[in-house]
């Protein structure tokens, strides 16, 4: 995060429109046409911060293209959010997360959509020393575009670009009016400027800047830190895993760092997974959380001996079995191990064989569920996790290492920890090659 310490603002801030702008085209001098504006409207003084509306600035860069919208999106989308209805949350090359991927079609030519200009923060800055250089005034500039905020109605517009000002007014270490120490507050005043602009800006009037007086504590010299400081890392954001996102988050990791597992994080992953479908109105599903060092060595002890002997057993060669064996590596590697099991207690018996297949097949299928939900939950808490399927060959083996209550069949054991290193990009796959329309 990119913010800095700052004295507070005056207790007087005018937020003034600047009118008379020309349609912009492609190739526009932005940066003249704005400053004779406000040298014709509210002037422009040392200290005051221009507020743009993106959708000029695109203009001027000649970001409109002909086509239709939804190609537009895929073309300026980097990874879908969400998705419902006709409505897709994006994130774009610049690490934004908004409606549509910035694509606008209104105020634009029929057939033509607009397109968020590809630098912002190096658009506000050829803008902030245009305007600058002709007025002989130091100015901040922010450039702006509409977005809607989670569990929040309607949009407001927030900081997509900006220059020569504060992005974020860290708060931290100091106390408020009561003696309290400040320990977490980082205020995002770029999106606090660009929302109060908007209410002189609108979208209806034809008055796409705004200018802001009143904060000159807030304007720099230098070209600072950008719109860019606005947009939270990902490592650091809890909210990253959008409706789109979650089942594609899981992925087989298989290096874990040493760093612990949390207790709760694990509970609240099983607490997932016992919501999968059961046949019967049963609750099939067991899970075996094995935490210490010890209880996990003596398991993979245990099954390593097993493995060995079935494969030997099988005829494979010394070099065939110790290269079949290291595809069970990861558990070792993990700090935390679950071995998932069926109890199907429930299930149902029948005379003939063909309808208790199909009835062990249910309990069968929602195990799989549940071990689906488990993995899913474990990478929306951020841990990384694998599924080994060696212990469906030596549930014996398995129950008896770990001492499992009578009834319970391991079906496979699952590495858990925090991912060593990030998980290569997953290859496309077209979901019509596993379908059958009929």
């Amino acid at each position: 995060m990119s913010s800095q310490r700052v004295t507070p603002g005056p207790a007087e801030v005018r937020v003034l429109p600047v009118a008379g702008l020309p349609e912009v085209e492609a190739g526009a001098d932005l940066g003249t046409l704005i400053c004779e504006a406000a040298l014709a409207g509210p002037g422009l003084a040392d200290g005051d911060i221009l507020v743009i509306t993106s959708k000029i600035v695109s203009k001027a860069e000649d970001r409109v293209v002909t086509g239709d919208r939804e190609s537009a999106i895929r073309a300026e989308t980097v990874r879908v959010v969400a998705r419902r209805g006709p409505t897709t949350i994006s994130q774009t090359r610049h690490g934004l997360v908004l409606a549509a991927a910035g694509v606008d079609e209104s105020n634009t030519a029929p057939g033509t959509v607009v397109l968020l200009p590809v630098d912002p923060d190096a658009s506000a800055e050829a803008l902030r020393k245009s305007i600058t250089e002709r007025a002989g005034a130091r100015v901040g500039v922010i450039i702006t575009d509409t977005m809607g905020r989670p569990w929040r109605a309607g949009q407001t517009d927030t900081a997509i670009g900006a220059a020569g000002i504060v992005p974020l007014r860290d708060h931290r270490g100091q106390e408020d009016t009561f003696g309290n120490l400040l320990e977490v507050t980082v205020a995002a005043v770029a999106d606090e400027i660009a929302a109060a602009a908007d209410l002189v800006k609108q979208k209806t009037t034809g008055v796409p800047v705004a200018l802001v007086r009143g904060l000159p504590d807030l304007v720099t010299d230098s070209a600072g830190p950008g719109a860019a400081a606005l947009i939270r890392p990902a490592e650091d954001d809890m909210f990253r895993l959008g409706a789109a996102d979650v089942l594609t988050a899981r992925r087989t990791v298989r290096e874990f760092t040493a760093a612990p597992v949390s207790p709760a994080a694990v509970r609240r992953a099983i607490a997932a997974a016992v919501t999968a479908p059961a046949p019967h109105h049963s609750e099939p599903w067991r899970f075996a959380v094995v935490e210490s060092a010890g209880a996990r060595i003596r398991l993979l002890d245990d099954m390593l001996d097993a493995w060995r002997a079935d494969l030997a057993s099988d005829g494979f060669t010394a070099e065939q079995i110790a290269r079949r064996v290291r595809r069970g590596e990861p558990l070792r590697k993990a700090p935390l191990i679950i071995v998932p099991c069926l109890v199907s207690d429930a299930a149902h018996t029948y005379r003939d064989a063909r309808r208790n297949a199909s009835e062990r097949a249910m309990f069968l299928v929602a195990i799989g569920a549940a071990i689906e939900n488990l993995l899913v939950a474990l990478a929306v808490e951020g841990l990384g996790s694998c599924w080994i399927s060696s212990t469906l060959f030596c549930r014996d083996v398995t129950a008896r290492a770990l001492g499992l209550p009578a009834g319970w069949e391991p079906m496979g054991a699952v590495g858990v920890g925090h991912p060593a290193a990030p998980a290569p990009d997953r290859p496309e796959r077209d979901p019509d090659q596993f379908t059958l329309r009929l």
